[in-house]
């Protein structure tokens, strides 16, 4: 358990005479009777390229079935307007034309980029959108890797100075050929909007996850959520569990999109500097107040390694972090405790979502 996770609802226990507890067995009876329609409403669907989830507590379950639809809705948005795999989406017009000259973009997309370049320098270019510059030679479907020769060619284009974002006119310009963005390791920010539009619906007790980016509102009723990191080698066990709630959380591994060759595992997280798979760990988590935050944070670790990685995480003040290396030796940032769990192999949590 962390000692930085957010409060969460204990149990409370009141001694009183016989007749309070009459009246609050009475009342309970009440309230029990008043939400027996309420009711855990899950469900999933594949979306941006990954399995999505939404699972929330709905005193009207047909509301809680409307607010599903609104956020799977939004997230079906999002891909057809972020994804580099449709030619006909606003990013892959802007990766084929703003080399040439700025382009006008959605105020979605220039608020989305913004925060991307934000956290390359927060990061200090270890999180970069313009990995997609050597990123896009990769097909880990068909075993597609590019040589030496392609990557050195084609790595002057990765670095976030190379956008140019201007507020006065809502552009986006890229101050060299070959440079491309690709937003597929911040999909964080469309859970926390799924979230918000929870939260404007009106629901208290929830959790929206995208692969492995979950954010959390409300407990379970005096319990908080469990969510388990998985181990790296083994889909079926998780390496730790952890207490959220009212937080966020994503997990990136090098078991997610991946093939290996030759003995080298060529997995989707790339590090800018190199254009190629970093191999220091094989995962990591954070836990943070929002999956946007949390998600672009793993990559970052990922390319730091586990010592640096965690080394930055102990300078932020809202996250942690848990990284596990190649030896399965578990790292964590100094607000954790590690659980005692940890050294066993508990069997994975069903609703532990922030998994990848």
């Amino acid at each position: 358990m962390f000692s930085k996770q957010p409060r969460r609802a204990g149990a409370r226990w009141a001694r009183g005479t016989r007749g309070a507890v009459r009246l609050a067995a009475c009342a309970a009876l009440g309230l029990a009777a008043a939400t027996a329609h309420a009711e855990w409403l899950y469900r999933t669907a594949g979306i941006m390229g990954t399995r999505c989830i939404v699972e929330l507590w709905a005193d009207d379950p047909l509301k809680g079935e409307a607010a599903i639809d609104s956020v799977f809705a939004d997230m079906r948005q999002f891909d057809d307007s972020m994804s580099t795999f449709k030619p006909d989406s606003e990013v892959s017009y802007v990766n084929a034309h703003a080399a040439d000259a700025p382009v006008k973009i959605s105020s979605e997309l220039y608020d989305l980029t913004r925060t991307a370049l934000e956290y390359s320098e927060i990061t200090h270019g270890t999180f970069d959108i313009t990995y997609a510059s050597v990123g896009y030679l990769y097909d880990y479907k068909k075993r597609i890797h590019p040589d030496d020769r392609a990557i050195a060619a084609a790595l002057p284009a990765i670095s976030y100075k190379h956008v140019i974002l201007d507020p006065t006119g809502r552009t986006i310009f890229f101050d060299r050929p070959g440079v491309r963005i690709d937003f597929g390791g911040l999909k964080g920010y469309e859970v926390d909007r799924g979230i918000a539009i929870l939260q404007k619906a009106g629901f208290t007790r929830a959790m929206v996850n995208a692969g492995g980016d979950t954010r959390i509102i409300g407990d379970r009723f005096g319990k908080p959520w469990i969510v388990g990191v998985r181990d790296p080698d083994d889909k079926d066990k998780v390496v730790v569990r952890l207490p959220i709630t009212d937080a966020a959380m994503s997990t990136s591994g090098d078991y997610e999109r991946y093939f290996d060759e030759g003995g080298v595992r060529y997995h989707h997280i790339l590090d800018p500097h190199t254009g190629k798979s970093p191999h220091k760990v094989r995962s990591v988590t954070i836990i943070g107040p929002t999956a946007t935050r949390t998600d672009a944070l793993t990559k970052s670790v990922f390319v730091m390694g586990a010592k640096e990685g965690i080394e930055f995480i102990d300078t932020l003040p809202d996250v942690d972090a848990v990284v596990v290396t190649p030896d399965k030796r578990l790292w964590y940032s100094k607000g954790l405790e590690p659980p005692k769990e940890a050294s066993q192999d508990p069997p994975a949590d069903p609703a532990a979502g922030a998994q990848r």
